[in-house]
């Protein structure tokens, strides 16, 4: 059977062949559409009065982001899968692949840092308490210490 996998010459693909493809492809339909519902993108209630957040504690999308972190290591395995295939093969459909499945990724990635909480704002300054200088720049901080000096 794996030398019946290996061969280079081309021939119709078996029923069998054809039935795992379609199946995989309504399968891939499915979980996107699975995906999109339970990250609250789409209500299922007929009326929202406030946006869906990804907080634990909001009840319109509970499974937010468990879904979203799943989805980011699919697309990223995605993307590592379509490089080795453009790797090996170089092929263009895998570059265009490889940029579509890092894009989605790294979208994923971006809104499980930066999108799943509200931060500590102080009451004081307005800033984020937990700011740092990575990649940023920490002006609050700077301000803060600005007069001070070095020992």
């Amino acid at each position: 059977m794996i030398v019946a996998l290996l061969l280079d010459e081309t021939r119709p693909a078996s029923s069998i062949e054809i039935y795992f493809a379609r199946c995989l492809g309504f399968s891939l339909l499915t979980i996107a559409i699975l995906t999109v519902m339970l990250t609250g993108s789409i209500p299922l209630i007929s009326s929202i009065s406030e946006p869906v957040t990804t907080e634990d504690s909001d009840p319109k999308a509970p499974y937010a982001l468990p879904t979203l972190m799943v989805t980011s290591i699919f697309h990223s395995a995605s993307a590592f899968y379509a490089y080795t295939r453009y790797v090996t093969t170089g092929q263009g459909f895998f570059a265009i692949a490889v940029a579509a499945s890092s894009l989605l990724a790294s979208i994923g990635l971006w809104c499980v840092l930066f999108a799943s909480s509200n931060g500590k704002i102080s009451r004081r300054t307005g800033a984020d308490k937990r700011t740092t200088g990575f990649p940023f720049a920490n002006s609050e901080a700077a301000k803060k210490h600005a007069g001070k000096k070095a020992l």
